[in-house]
């Protein structure tokens, strides 16, 4: 009885599965793989083109670059994950954090409806009704929070909603210089 080779074709396909879970294992391989890595950290922030919600200021970028650290939070009263992050953010301003909100792609009467609910943790408010500066920034989706310096470069972004376990680890450094 004659040996047969085995054929190489049969031993490619397992080749190929053990190359791809390498890469994808490699892939995972950051300080924390739930983290979405944002290409604006380290530059300078993107303008903003914003119009006014509700009576109070709007936000500029001016605002954005002025001195001190603060944070830049895209939200929407339609998000539920908005809605769990309030309180956090709240918390945040009455420590004196300062906090831009940008409402996205909302109904003014709805936005300033979950404010007066739930309270107005803004420095400034403005809408992006048509998501322009949310694409400039990078956003993902909402809630999306931006920790801005004195000179107006992004020094962290966090996608999704604010947890204590966040603030501790990644915004509060930031806002005292620690890290």
């Amino acid at each position: 009885m004659a040996k047969r080779k085995f054929p190489i074709l049969m031993m490619l396909p397992p080749v190929l599965f053990i190359g791809l879970a390498v890469l994808f294992f490699l892939g995972m391989e950051r300080e924390n793989p739930n983290e979405l890595p944002s290409a604006f950290v380290g530059r300078a922030a993107p303008a903003v083109q914003l119009t006014p919600l509700g009576e109070g200021a709007t936000i500029t970028d001016a605002d954005i670059a002025a001195e001190g650290v603060k944070l830049v939070n895209f939200w929407a009263s339609w998000c539920a994950p908005c809605r769990a992050e309030h309180p956090m953010l709240e918390d945040l301003a009455a420590e004196g954090v300062t906090i831009y909100g940008i409402n996205y792609k909302d109904e003014p009467a709805n936005a300033l409806g979950f404010l007066d609910e739930l309270g107005n943790p803004y420095t400034a408010i403005a809408a992006d009704a048509q998501g322009r500066t949310a694409l400039e920034w990078g956003v993902y989706g909402v809630p999306e929070t931006y920790v801005i310096d004195g000179q107006g470069r992004i020094l962290h972004r966090t996608a999704g909603p604010l947890t204590r376990q966040i603030v501790e680890r990644d915004i509060r450094p930031l806002l005292t210089g620690t890290r």
